[in-house]
């Protein structure tokens, strides 16, 4: 979808004068739906349209309020206007009502919006500069079991509306050839291991994350009554000197990796490679913006890059498959399967040590 320009001059110079306003139009849509104005107008009769007056009396705002805001919606096409009277486009309704659209919105507004004012500095760094705008944490992952509030709770959102659609496919796959011992890199808040455990009543996992997360986790899992099959591996996989447990026949991987920058992933997954038994596998589950099937999808993905660039690491992205599939063999690893489209979104690499370090990869 990206191989030539969509864009005749007249769309280009329009799409332009989108961006050159995208910051206020985007404070503009937040207050609309927030407030209740695009509520209001979805309320009414699809043929019956409301008055500015009408709007303000339903949403406490001024006129004047209300005037500024569906005039700036005009231009967005998120209402439209006959006779003077306002009616809530196909797109008011998707910001309005479509999951997806609030999990991104809420996620750019809290978790983003004052870090991207520091875009500049952190590609010119090669750091989060971002990040200050919400902790002082040298990355995100520091910070994420005491990250204020409402940025916690968008972030957990965001992550959370992707990965909740592919694991139970996933979980399903795994169930065909279950593993004795899962070891889960990346645990996070513990959902996957939480679900692993309830449906594979023999399996045994073991964590491994920073501490605080390890906590948060364990803490999900002692409360769902399964903690008794888990044990912890608190490991900063960073540092030069990590380790990972041996004796897990399958060792997990999801959303994690796109956590870190190119050279960081090869380490990693030599470090996977060198704890993995000589017939143990390795799934990778990540999002590629090159393997979306929608173009919203792929766009999605792209800007969240920008996110890992000024908030989460300052050196890390979504990533470009061929690019990622290039890492994976040069950490000796081989990709003997690759499937599109897990949860809608997700893609799913099963792994195996390579014949020789070279490895061959799809």
């Amino acid at each position: 979808m990206y191989d030539k320009d969509p864009l005749s001059a007249l769309e280009a110079v329009t799409a332009a004068q989108w961006l050159a306003f995208a910051p206020l139009a985007f404070q503009a849509t937040a207050v609309m739906r927030d407030r209740g104005v695009l509520a209001a107008l979805a309320k009414t009769a699809p043929a019956q349209g409301c008055s500015i007056d009408e709007v303000a009396a339903t949403t406490g705002l001024s006129v004047y309020a209300v005037r500024v805001l569906l005039e700036a919606g005009l231009g967005l096409h998120i209402v439209w206007r006959r006779d003077g009277l306002y009616f809530l486009g196909k797109l008011g309704h998707f910001l309005l009502d479509d999951e997806m659209t609030r999990v991104n919105f809420d996620f750019t507004r809290d978790v983003c919006y004052q870090a991207a004012a520091h875009l500049d500095e952190s590609l010119s760094e090669g750091r989060p500069a971002g990040l200050k705008e919400l902790g002082p944490w040298g990355t995100l992952y520091q910070g994420l079991s005491v990250m204020p509030e409402p940025a916690g709770r968008s972030w957990h959102a965001f992550d959370h509306f992707y990965s909740d659609r592919a694991f139970p496919a996933l979980c399903e796959r795994m169930g065909a050839n279950p593993p004795a011992r899962l070891l889960d890199i990346g645990c996070n808040t513990g959902k996957w291991a939480q679900l692993c455990l309830s449906r594979l009543p023999s399996l045994q996992v073991g964590l491994v994350d920073l501490p605080p997360q390890l906590e948060r986790a364990h803490a999900r899992l002692a409360e769902a009554g399964v903690a008794d099959r888990v044990r912890l591996h608190p490991t900063d996989l960073l540092a030069s000197d990590a380790l990972l447990p041996t004796g897990y026949d399958l060792i997990w991987m999801s959303q994690f990796l796109d956590c870190f920058a190119e050279d960081q992933i090869v380490d990693i997954l030599r470090k996977v490679r060198a704890s993995l038994a000589p017939e143990g596998r390795v799934w990778i589950v990540e999002l590629f913006w090159d393997r979306q099937r929608f173009e919203a999808a792929a766009l999605s993905l792209q800007q969240t890059s920008l996110y890992f660039s000024c908030v989460a690491n300052g050196n890390s992205q979504m990533y470009d498959s061929p690019l990622f599939f290039d890492l994976v063999k040069r950490a000796g690893l081989e990709i003997s399967a690759v499937t599109d489209g897990i949860g809608g979104y997700h893609t799913l690499l099963e792994c195996r040590p390579a014949a020789s370090s070279s490895g061959t990869s799809l």
